[in-house]
């Protein structure tokens, strides 16, 4: 009794706690799962309702019902013009709307600034709630108890509204199946609008009823977001009293959790979001054997499908090697499942045409001839553009290699980042573009990287090579732990476990402070050798000349890899997944491996961010680094190397150069980096230079991803 009387109030403001999460995580699952739209500005919308509340509040019941409307109606307007702003992206899927509504949320926070100041506000609530009741023999606040009834009232009319009204019934028709509600009379488009504006006014409101709990101040819409997408994944997206179960559930852990079990508490959200994840996408199955008409209902159903795909394939074999088809085959063993460069010997030229129409690229298509391989396009330049190509990176080569003689040496140190930046987009690209797995977590190896090589250097090992290999194998070991729970998933399930991974590495670099430094992060440690028998490096043209060298040599060996046989695999695994497999072949292992890989160089990134900067913090690797990644591979082309390092710098001068002539509107820049990036480059730097090709030689639409009660599916 002693042990649960001492953790009464812990409990009592879980369940306080948890009901406010209930009702913002209420209105995500609404834009998500009804509207279709991965909002991650959803945290910004609590932040206008608590900032209004805040500033309109005096202590009064009139101000109090002030604050309350206003910051409602400012986060419901907000809501609406976030749906004519994702309107234009309603056929490119999630990660288009993800780094948009990201960008939105970089502008509202700085505008949000610039309106309340940057320190956090006080919130007045009226005196007959600015008091504590005695409650089981314990004093606790009166305002949390009137909280709790005032959730349960909002969330109860939601849900009536929802569940009961004619209203409700159109918004549920507008998930299911909007063309039979346009013939009834009502607009699809209307209903996404007020879908969104709902989910807004939902915000706003927990944001005024909140601020006394969650007050508003730097850090308020990223902790609300990220507890919020938390509640939704462990809650799903089809009952409102499973994301109830889930939001106390949360609440409970970030109250009572930290009360009992401190060391534990900081892991615990992320990890539970990753494990149900995973084992969500490995009960479920892989959305290319699932094919283009959706999953099949009928596992006998699908196994006969399967069957009768590989029967097909086996007889177009026979008869173009020239055997009837009626004749007996060689049998399974001798079936040519592994061939390097193809779906499989087997595939002929309908399997090409099928590979080429689900890659979206022309140059995919091959031309009949025996023996040609169904993947012999992908990864291949036309005639003259490997040349053009080749003479591009020797002019970007020489830029590159003169800015030391150009800039200062702030610019140089910058210049110097940007190429790390690049290594970890790069990461992004192979696995975003070739495998077909968008990505919000490659900072976790990314950070295994860069810590392995501080503590390297503090320990002694200051050679350059040492650093770089050493650190790539531990990202690597990392990526091939985490690399079955990543693999398995498609869509937005892979966006949500990789950003759970690095929420949860995150997690680690705050709490394991003997190895990371926690929130201070790591300095002082010796400088790297770029040989043996040099000395440390301390010029900023040393330092930038070192990431030069291991930026070529990273990427000229990520190219080769790209364009060879196993690159062609790769791309032929994320434009005919289902082909693929019906080959024969490993998808899962060639995913595992790209991963693993993908990890490794993002380790060199880590490695060489942290040598030219000679400082290490949790800001270097933290959720903004990854949105920063991800951009920088749609301004280059998600399946252009050389655009992601482009992109990169881009990003890096956006944030540290041009933000420096305007101090303090940094986010400000990036958000409308991020806005414009989406609209104006939906093919990203090389679908401009591409003239119209598509595909992976001209960079490509960003893979579109679905929501996860749609199979989701990448499509290319």
């Amino acid at each position: 009794m002693g042990l649960l009387d001492a953790h009464v109030v812990p409990a009592v403001d879980g369940v306080a706690y948890g009901l406010l999460l209930f009702v913002v995580a209420a209105g995500l699952s609404l834009a998500f799962g009804t509207a279709g739209v991965l909002n991650l500005s959803h945290g910004t919308l609590y932040a206008i309702g608590a900032y209004t509340g805040a500033e309109l509040g005096d202590g009064t019941w009139g101000g109090f019902a002030l604050g309350l409307a206003a910051g409602t109606a400012a986060a419901c307007a907000a809501g609406a013009g976030l749906s004519a702003a994702t309107a234009p992206l309603a056929r490119r899927g999630h990660l288009s709307q993800a780094l948009l509504t990201f960008g939105l949320a970089l502008v509202g926070g700085d505008l949000l600034i610039q309106l309340f100041g940057a320190d956090e506000l006080p919130v007045r609530v009226p005196e007959a709630l600015d008091t504590s009741v005695t409650l089981l023999g314990h004093r606790y606040p009166a305002y949390r108890l009137g909280f709790i009834v005032m959730a349960v009232l909002l969330a109860a009319s939601g849900t009536w509204v929802l569940t009961r009204t004619r209203m409700g019934t159109a918004v549920r028709a507008a998930a299911d199946d909007p063309e039979m509600l346009a013939t009834t009379g009502y607009s699809p488009r209307a209903v996404h609008t007020g879908v969104l504006a709902a989910a807004g006014a939902l915000a706003g409101a927990a944001g005024v009823l909140g601020a006394p709990i969650i007050g508003p101040g730097p850090g308020t819409s990223e902790n609300v977001l990220m507890l919020s997408l938390v509640v939704v994944v462990l809650g799903g997206l089809r009952s409102l009293w499973a994301t109830l179960a889930a939001a106390v559930a949360v609440g409970e852990v970030q109250t009572l959790g930290v009360s009992a079990a401190p060391d534990l508490a900081p892991y615990l959200l992320f990890a539970a979001m990753a494990a149900v994840l995973a084992a969500r996408s490995r009960f479920a199955e892989p959305a290319g054997v699932q094919g283009q008409q959706g999953p099949s209902p009928d596992p006998v159903a699908r196994l006969r499908g399967h069957l009768v795909a590989r029967l097909r394939l086996r007889t177009r074999g026979a008869t173009a090697a020239g055997r009837p088809a009626t004749a007996p085959g060689p049998g399974p063993d001798a079936e040519p499942v592994g061939a390097v460069g193809a779906v499989g010997a087997s595939g002929g030229l309908d399997d090409a045409k099928s590979v080429a129409a689900q890659s979206g690229s022309a140059e995919a298509a091959v031309p009949p001839g025996k023996g040609r391989s169904p993947l012999a396009g992908f990864g291949r330049l036309p005639r003259g553009s490997a040349w053009r190509q080749a003479s591009g990176l020797l002019v970007l080569l020489a830029v590159l290699a003169a800015l030391p003689g150009v800039l200062d040496p702030y610019s140089i140190t910058l210049a110097g980042s940007a190429l790390a930046l690049g290594l970890l987009a790069v990461s992004v690209t192979v696995l975003t573009g070739y495998a077909g797995l968008p990505t919000l977590g490659q900072t976790a190896p990314f950070a295994v990287g860069a810590y392995a090589t501080a503590n390297l250097a503090d320990a002694g090992w200051t050679m350059g090579p040492v650093q770089l290999v050493l650190s790539a194998l531990a990202a690597a070991a990392f990526s091939a732990v985490t690399g079955p729970a990543v693999i398995r998933a498609r869509g937005t399930t892979v966006l949500m476990i990789t950003l759970a991974v690095g929420e949860l590495t995150g997690a680690v670099v705050n709490q394991l402070k003997s190895v990371t430094g926690g929130a201070d992060g790591l300095v002082g440690f010796p400088a790297t050798q770029a040989l043996w028998s040099g000395e440390g490096m301390s010029e900023e043209s040393e330092l930038y000349t070192y990431a030069l060298v291991v930026t070529v040599v990273a990427v000229a060996v990520t190219l080769l890899v790209l364009r060879s046989p196993a690159g062609k695999l790769l791309t032929g695994t994320r434009g005919a997944e289902a082909r693929m497999r019906a080959s024969g072949h490993p998808v899962g292992r060639y995913l595992l491996v790209a991963h693993v890989c993908a990890g490794a160089l993002a380790g060199v990134g880590g490695s060489l961010m942290v040598t030219v900067q000679q400082y290490l913090s949790p800001a270097d690797v933290g959720f903004e680094i990854a949105a920063f990644a991800l951009l920088a591979v749609v301004i280059g082309g998600t399946t252009s190397v050389i655009g992601a390092l482009l992109g990169a710098g881009l990003i890096v001068m956006t944030r540290d150069w041009v933000a420096g002539s305007w101090p303090g509107h940094g986010p400000l820049l990036l958000g409308a980096l991020f806005v414009a990036s989406v609209y104006l480059l939906p093919r990203g730097l090389a679908g401009l230079r591409g003239s119209g090709r598509t595909g992976p030689q001209a960079g490509g639409p960003p893979p579109s991803v679905s929501t996860p009660t749609h199979a989701g599916k990448v499509s290319p």
